[in-house]
């Protein structure tokens, strides 16, 4: 029986993972994730100052032990590729989140469907933090597909891209990264300080997901050419390095025009409209926006681990090439 390859734990548990999440979505209670977010609370309490300092403190020592705990797991798991396999698959199916998120958005719009507009309100901090209370129909469908869009990035292109970077660990330590950011990363007077350091983590560790994510949603767009028109036209002008990548790609994709104000609670923003030429979103392009989201999830899987197969591939020619020069 051939014995597997180095990168084949990896490739096989990230498979794995992005199947376990497809057919398993996230569980109802104990979701590791929200564990996390828990005991980060709590160290939130122990080390808040209302201080850049304090707050990086806190990030680091957040993503720290968390890479640092899968490093030691998979060291002590040393050269048994099942195990391995196992482990990967079950970060994987962690950090994964595109049918959980695709199933709040269908939920949305099945009451948009229905008529019922106070339980689609009810239902969308389910998908993001804007204040539902003052939004009509054609607003909420707009917020569950631009929340479909930035979240396709967040929690599935990117982490895929750190896992083919840095395995398991790197699984996990983007979903770290990723929840401090929505814990402490926003403008509230008790966050803008101490969230800094979160907030500037989860920009540059996201930065490569949302272009792949923009790259993958044209292949996988209906129109690639509005797609791409918008993306490069639009995608820069958005307030977040990273979320407008993904949104404007979705606009094109979709022919539907995102953006626009927005309410957070108390504050409003006026971002810049993403496809101003296109028509509003309607609610059956919340349907649509799940659809292009699964087919850039399943580009996405493609690409990463065929790129680490590829990397592995490589060191392996160099590896020989050096001991056959010796």
């Amino acid at each position: 029986m051939p014995r597997l390859r180095p990168a084949s734990p990896y490739l096989l548990g990230a498979v794995a993972g992005y199947l376990a999440d497809a057919a398993l979505a996230d569980p109802r209670r104990g979701h590791p994730v929200a564990l996390f977010g828990t005991a980060a609370g709590r160290l939130e309490r122990a080390l808040w100052r209302d201080h850049r300092g304090a707050g990086a403190a806190f990030t680091a020592l957040s993503v720290g032990a968390v890479a640092a705990g899968a490093v030691a797991v998979e060291r002590a798991l040393g050269r048994r590729p099942g195990a391995r396999t196992a482990f990967t698959a079950a970060a994987a199916w962690t950090v994964l989140g595109g049918t959980s998120l695709s199933r709040e958005a269908r939920t949305v719009g099945r009451a948009l469907a229905a008529g019922d507009l106070a339980a689609a309100r009810r239902r969308l901090p389910h998908l993001c933090g804007r204040d539902p209370s003052g939004l009509d129909e054609q607003q909420v469908a707009r917020a569950v597909v631009e929340s479909v869009a930035e979240n396709t990035a967040d929690a599935v292109v990117n982490a895929l891209v750190w896992g083919a970077v840095a395995g398991a660990p790197g699984l996990l330590a983007f979903r770290a990264v990723n929840t401090l950011d929505a814990m402490v990363g926003h403008r509230s007077p008790r966050h803008l300080r101490f969230g800094w350091a979160a907030a500037r983590l989860d920009d540059v560790a996201g930065w490569p997901g949302a272009r792949l994510t923009a790259l993958l949603t044209v292949a996988a767009a209906e129109h690639p050419r509005t797609a791409l028109r918008v993306w490069r036209r639009d995608g820069s002008s958005h307030p977040s390095p990273n979320a407008g990548q993904a949104e404007s790609a979705f606009a094109g994709a979709l022919g539907v025009r995102l953006g626009g104000t927005l309410a957070y609670g108390t504050r409003v923003e006026h971002r810049p409209v993403l496809g101003a030429e296109l028509r509003p979103v309607g609610v059956a392009d919340i349907e649509r926006a799940c659809r292009l989201s699964r087919r850039v999830g399943i580009l996405a899987l493609a690409a990463t681990v065929g790129a680490r197969a590829l990397g592995g591939a490589v060191r392996r020619g160099r590896t020989r090439g050096k001991g056959n020069g010796s």
